[in-house]
């Protein structure tokens, strides 16, 4: 593996039957969330310019195109609100990672609670505007998805710490958690003013649609950053990675795996709508609507990632064409700018 150089992308575009779009409303919610998250001053010179780089609201704008303008602008607050996070528990051991967690989580939780800090302000001034909209069902699992994201970023902290990457089996329900991803799906419900009963997320053939846009998104997402998360050092958390490791691959056995699984993946977000059950008319109408959300975040994911310079820099058009990703070098540590002026 010390001599790869360079490896193809499965071409994941290709075979996604999805259709996607881009929100009315990305350039003024954009700007005003951007304007937002920059008022706390919670990154460094080198963190801002990657920040702006990633265009978080651009993904949102695919994600979640037929959002209104409220909830477009609430959206684009939360996944800047994700990146703050992450950026700031990626190179954090798990005591730390836990403690920046309880802030976010206890935040979440409790309207009175306030340490006083920039990222708890952050996080109560997005409560407030997530509450007002959402359904008492919705906004339940939102909290408890919220749970489990900040007890698996610290998970994969206390990994990192001990340099220890996890075998396939356990990694995919970690995966899951600290992506992120299932957070950003409480919010298609959001979008689209639905509370949806709790037995349709019991329904086996539901969830095998929702686990299906959940591993398409997270899968794609590690094996278009794996070159970047090398080059820092941190690609334990990645599939790539664990598929190397686990399963003695090349890396490009590796992301050929994943184009392979990823076209399986598709074809089981599809064809299971045809075997869901019946909750009623208005339910069965929610839920199609909801698993069009879904769908939207899985394309609009594949759409975003080859139109900003987040994983693939200034040549993300080009490697969009031809699929080829040229391998970094490693970046010393003189050069990772791990500090925040976050307080």
């Amino acid at each position: 593996m010390s001599s790869t150089t360079q490896f193809l992308l499965p071409d994941l575009l290709a075979m996604c039957s999805l259709t996607g779009g881009v929100n009315p409303h990305y350039e003024k919610g954009a700007a005003e969330s951007r304007a937002w998250i920059n008022s706390y001053n919670v990154f460094t010179d080198r963190k801002r310019a990657f920040f702006v780089l990633g265009s978080n609201e651009l993904l949102v704008s695919h994600a979640y195109n037929y959002a209104g303008y409220e909830q477009f602008r609430t959206c684009c607050d939360f996944v800047n609100l994700l990146f703050v996070f992450d950026e700031l528990s990626d190179e954090l051991d798990g005591k730390d990672a836990l403690s920046i967690g309880n802030i976010f989580l206890n935040a979440m939780k409790h309207a009175d609670w306030d340490d006083r800090s920039s990222f708890s302000r952050m996080t109560k001034e997005f409560r407030a505007r997530l509450l007002r909209l959402t359904g008492p069902r919705a906004i339940s699992r939102f909290l408890k998805r919220w749970e489990a994201y900040c007890a698996s970023v610290v998970r994969e902290a206390e990994l990192r710490e001990q340099g220890e990457v996890l075998d396939v089996e356990a990694f995919i329900p970690l995966r899951r958690e600290n992506s992120a991803v299932r957070l950003c799906f409480c919010l298609v419900e959001y979008c689209l003013g639905i509370d949806l009963p709790d037995e349709v997320f019991s329904d086996p053939v539901f969830m095998e649609i929702y686990w299906a846009a959940v591993d398409l998104v997270c899968w794609a997402n590690d094996v278009y950053s794996y070159d970047m998360e090398q080059s820092k050092g941190i690609s334990g958390n990645n599939i790539v990675t664990v598929l190397m490791k686990d399963k003695n691959m090349t890396l490009q056995e590796a992301s050929d795996y994943i184009g392979t699984y990823s076209k399986e993946l598709m074809d089981r977000l599809v064809s299971a709508q045809g075997r869901l059950p019946s909750w009623g008319t208005s339910v069965d109408s929610e839920v199609a609507r909801y698993i069009h959300g879904l769908g939207c975040w899985v394309k609009g994911n594949l759409d975003w990632s080859f139109e900003t310079q987040r994983y693939f820099g200034v040549k993300h058009l080009e490697i969009k064409e031809t699929l080829l990703v040229a391998l970094r070098p490693i970046e010393l540590p003189e050069e990772l700018d791990s500090d925040s002026d976050i307080e």
